[in-house]
């Protein structure tokens, strides 16, 4: 495979290529600029990113990542117009938080597949000057060809300051006020040049013409400037995951006015099935923030049983809620004590229909209330930044008879509120099932809130609860044996 160093450049093939971005650790985003000969934009239209999706009838087009690849930027040389030179790409960290940095992120990668022949890879050295966003290479005409170049020039000034150096105009949060703009009518004065000594001199007054046809027209308004580029992530919008899919919902963690709502929605699936029973429980299980590790498997990962969850805290013990630690000389007894209250049973700790929880104290999630009938259950999740990991089950009781989850018409629905909204479907027809996991929320991911599709279902006729590890990983007929009767 095809590797540029710093500077490195090669011919590429003729058709369309697709521009992969790969990264680790904190999120980066890819976006693309069409640039002139004279290395400016032709106007705003010319930058591609998650806010403008597209350029030149889709010559250029930002796909968001999926369950087909990494974010990527899709670039068809031939349909691009004679009078752009080059198509830049461009990894920045997120607009909205200037902490972020590329110290934050490690292996960043930039891989064009091209048609017919081998892949072509640019490995971006680590940028560690607190840069925040990057030149990672451009896509260029070299006769009647065109050619990859790497890059690898960082910029401080982030996404917006690297757009506004090639043209782009930029919308701020917010336009300052402009204290000198409502003067009084009477104490403007008019004025104009004197034609011999350039002076300014006072508009000679004239006195108003009676003669309505003489009256001058009224000054035309001035043409509306053009709209300058957004770079706030927009919200999700309406979203169904894939098996095994995976989204993220973009948030502040320190947000103290968001609420994630999670709803597991039922109908009954038919008359049959709700005339045998349909009560489903919904159960949040959750791991906060101060335990959470940051292990080698993924969130969401299922494992078996003697699973030792290992990795690094997903909080730094020094960003820990002071009343989080221990208080100095507590006694080895007096903490299994408090360890045990904590711990409602192996699977750790949970809300549901016995445990509503609290939006006011810890764990800041809380059920509304335990519906008996088709219809749904919902928690309320704020203060993001105590939270780790939340598991999201449903359980069906015995009396509802051996109907599959996904006969009952069960699924998981997740919203911010602010217009982003997650449908977790059910694709399976498992039989004889007491628990399904369904959905599992990463409030540590470096991108949000981020929702993967789970889906696992406990052994048949077992009761016991699935257990949510401190790693996020989900062990299935490991937690206490729930039984609800009617």
């Amino acid at each position: 495979m095809p590797e540029l160093g710093k500077g490195g450049n090669t011919a590429v093939a003729a058709g369309r290529l697709v521009a992969a971005l790969h990264a680790v650790g904190d999120v980066v985003d890819l976006s693309a600029l069409l640039v002139a000969a004279d290395g400016r934009v032709r106007s705003d239209d010319d930058m591609v990113f998650y806010n403008q999706p597209a350029a030149e009838s889709d010559a250029v087009r930002h796909l968001a990542a999926d369950a087909a690849g990494p974010e990527r930027i899709e670039v068809d040389p031939a349909g691009l117009p004679a009078d752009v030179d080059r198509v830049v790409l461009v990894g920045s960290c997120d607009p909205d938080d200037a902490s972020r940095t590329f110290r934050g992120v490690k292996q960043v990668t930039i891989r064009v597949e091209q048609p017919g022949a081998e892949p072509i890879v640019f490995h971006q050295p680590d940028l560690t000057d607190g840069e925040r966003a990057v030149l990672l290479a451009e896509i260029y005409r070299r006769g009647p060809g065109w050619k990859l170049r790497a890059i690898g020039q960082g910029y401080a000034n982030g996404l917006a300051g690297l757009a506004t150096d090639y043209g782009i105009a930029v919308a701020e949060d917010a336009e300052p006020d402009n204290a000198d703009a409502d003067t009084d009518a009477d104490t403007d004065v008019d004025v104009e040049a004197d034609a011999t000594s350039g002076a300014p001199v006072p508009a000679p007054a004239t006195a108003p013409d009676p003669t309505p046809s003489t009256t001058p027209e009224p000054a035309a308004s001035p043409a509306p400037a053009p709209a300058r580029a957004n770079l706030r992530k927009p919200p999700l919008g309406s979203v169904s995951l894939d098996k095994g899919g995976r989204t993220a919902i973009d948030l502040d963690k320190h947000d103290r006015e968001l609420v994630v709502e999670a709803a597991l929605v039922w109908d009954g699936g038919s008359e049959r099935r709700r005339k045998m029973g349909a009560d489903l429980d919904l159960y949040a299980l959750f791991v906060p923030a101060s335990k959470a590790l940051r292990g080698p498997k993924a969130p969401g990962t299922l494992v078996k049983a003697g699973h030792k969850p290992q990795g690094d805290p997903l909080v730094a013990p020094s960003d820990a809620e002071p009343d989080q630690a221990e208080p100095a000389g507590t006694s080895k007894k007096a903490k299994n004590s408090k360890n045990s209250k904590n711990k409602q049973a192996k699977g750790g700790e949970a809300v549901y229909y016995k445990h509503l929880g609290s939006l006011k104290d810890r764990p800041y999630i809380r059920l509304d209330g335990d519906a008996r009938a088709p219809g749904r259950e919902s928690v309320r999740i704020v203060r993001p930044d105590e939270q780790g990991y939340v598991l999201l089950c449903a359980y069906s009781a015995v009396s509802n008879g051996y109907g599959s989850f996904r006969s009952f018409g069960a699924k998981v629905v997740i919203t911010d509120g602010r217009g982003s909204t997650v449908t977790v479907p059910l694709f399976e027809n498992t039989m004889t099932r007491y628990w399904v996991a369904i959905a599992l929320i990463d409030f540590g991911s470096p991108d949000g809130a981020a929702i993967h599709h789970v889906e696992a279902y406990s052994a048949r006729m077992t009761e016991r609860r699935p257990v949510l590890h401190v790693d996020g990983t989900v062990e299935m007929n490991g937690g206490p044996v729930e039984f609800k009767r009617r």
